[in-house]
């Protein structure tokens, strides 16, 4: 579990990442240190892409239906044209959003807010998502979370898409995706690979 660092003096910036599979309680985590912050009085505004609409356009909702009162918006820009006077930023599904974020991020920091991004380190081939390298690359403190393989029960760092789509964004959920560790993932993409491509 993250616990703050103990700072007294002038207000330092730093920039936080929570990383991992899909449902591995990324958004969940975000959403317990938000909470941990407005506890503090700490002033707090919270982002996230516009395009996902999931459970709401207005809010960060956990797949437990934990939520928290968030901004969409559409570039990463706007997020420093609307963090004005916050001591805290809390950004989910940071690999939707443009290159344009890790400097947002880093222009945050520096001027003395705590930054905290949540996004998948991976898409559904286990390659690297988005702008999360860069984000990882650059944070202060990084949270890697893991989820439950659904076949076998092992600890679980990889997003196994059930759907067709070769999309690299395909928003979904349980219908779409499931979590699955290194060895169920490959069995699950080589019976993928046999059904689109039987052998005749």
């Amino acid at each position: 579990m993250f616990i703050e660092p103990s700072l007294t003096g002038e207000r330092r910036g730093w920039i936080e990442v929570i990383c991992g599979s899909m449902f591995s309680g990324k958004t969940e985590e975000l959403i317990r240190r938000l909470k941990r912050v407005q506890i503090a009085n700490l002033k707090a505004e919270v982002f996230k892409p516009s395009i996902d609409t999931r459970y709401s356009e207005k809010e960060v909702v956990s797949h437990d239906e934990n939520a928290i009162k968030s901004t969409p918006v559409e570039s990463s820009q706007h997020i420093l044209l609307l963090a004005q006077d916050a001591d805290v930023i809390g950004i989910d599904e940071a690999q939707f959003f443009d290159a344009e974020i890790v400097h947002v991020c880093e222009s945050l920091a520096a001027r003395g807010v705590r930054v905290i991004v949540a996004g998948l380190d991976m898409d559904f081939k286990g390659q690297p998502f988005g702008p999360m390298p860069e984000l990882l690359a650059i944070a202060d403190y990084i949270t890697k979370l893991h989820a439950i393989c659904v076949k076998c029960g092992n600890i679980a760092s990889l997003s196994f898409r059930k759907a067709a789509s070769q999309r690299q964004v395909l928003l979904g959920e349980k219908q779409e995706y499931e979590p699955r560790c290194r060895k169920c993932y490959e069995e699950g993409t080589r019976e993928q690979n046999n059904a689109n491509h039987p052998v005749i």
